[in-house]
């Protein structure tokens, strides 16, 4: 039996962490890095190895995965100082799992090749830390054909549904779309579950009674409850994520010619909740813009 390959995985956060431990618990070997020591907390008693830059990651890994916070990270991580770009020339074979422009994606992708030999696949995923602990996530890819297909045992234990949607940058023009859906859709949550509270009605049973209308979404089944009860602690993804993402499409939309004004209004919603000090609240969190008194 072929061995399988070993893996790094660069940055550790809610995402980054889940996946680890997901990786680690279906067998796999997982070097990690983080900007941040005390994100090592759980991964390494759990058998990861810790290694003290991307490029000691790339040492010790046949694929590197890599979820960051944004393009800048995804860049200090690839061509900062003893980041992967300065590893030994190969063709390892980098899986970008962040959320960044398409451009940044293409841009990366291509210097790193020419530097060092790296391949690389951009994956943005969808779904959240408990869909990546599980192994349920959404991972939509791009990339070159054959780089996609030497993933698919790696992806079998991650993704529930994992997509090659086209060459490199695809796969952030699909999360964008995601994102897109996502983050005014979260605001749309708030604004119904305000009205539904305000109007007096059993708020609560409102996904039960929309159940298998036009209406019914993945959204009113797990993000409005969870806006209802204000369960917000722990956090499950950061507001300041979802509104970096946000202005991702905006930027992109607007690259592109076209106007989403839907979009824009959820963005200035985000920018108003997290400039109130929310950065680090769940991004369901919003929906405490909506309350009396907010």
């Amino acid at each position: 039996m072929t061995p399988r390959p070993r893996l790094g995985f660069i940055g550790i956060g809610l995402m980054g962490e889940a996946m680890t431990l997901r990786l680690l618990e279906r067998g796999w070997d997982v070097t990690v890095w983080n900007l941040t020591p005390d994100r090592y907390a759980r991964v390494v008693p759990a058998g990861a190895i810790r290694a003290e830059a991307p490029a000691a990651v790339a040492a010790g890994s046949e694929f590197l995965l890599m979820c960051v916070l944004d393009a800048p990270a995804v860049r200090s991580c690839v061509f900062g100082e003893h980041g992967l770009a300065s590893a030994p020339r190969s063709r390892k074979l980098v899986i970008d799992l962040s959320t960044v422009n398409p451009d940044v994606a293409r841009d990366v992708a291509s210097k790193l090749t020419a530097a060092n030999g790296m391949r690389w696949i951009d994956a943005p995923v969808s779904g959240g830390p408990a869909a990546a602990r599980d192994g349920s996530l959404t991972v939509m890819a791009g990339g070159d054909a054959a780089n996609i297909a030497e993933i698919v045992p790696l992806m079998t234990d991650l993704a529930g549904n994992f997509t090659h949607v086209g060459p490199v940058g695809a796969g952030q023009i699909a999360k964008i779309l995601n994102q897109a859906i996502v983050g005014a859709g979260y605001v749309l949550m708030a604004e119904a579950l305000a009205l539904a509270e305000v109007a007096g009605i059993d708020a609560a049973k409102l996904p039960q009674s929309l159940a298998g209308g036009h209406a019914d979404s993945n959204l009113l089944r797990k993000i409005y409850p969870q806006m209802a009860a204000r369960d917000f602690d722990p956090p499950r993804a950061y507001a300041r994520q979802l509104l970096k993402d946000m202005k991702n499409v905006k930027e992109f939309a607007r690259s592109a010619g076209c106007e989403l004004p839907v979009i824009e209004q959820a963005i200035r919603q985000y920018e108003r909740y997290v400039g109130q000090g929310n950065e680090m609240a769940d991004s369901a969190s919003i929906a405490r813009l909506y309350e009396k008194g907010a």
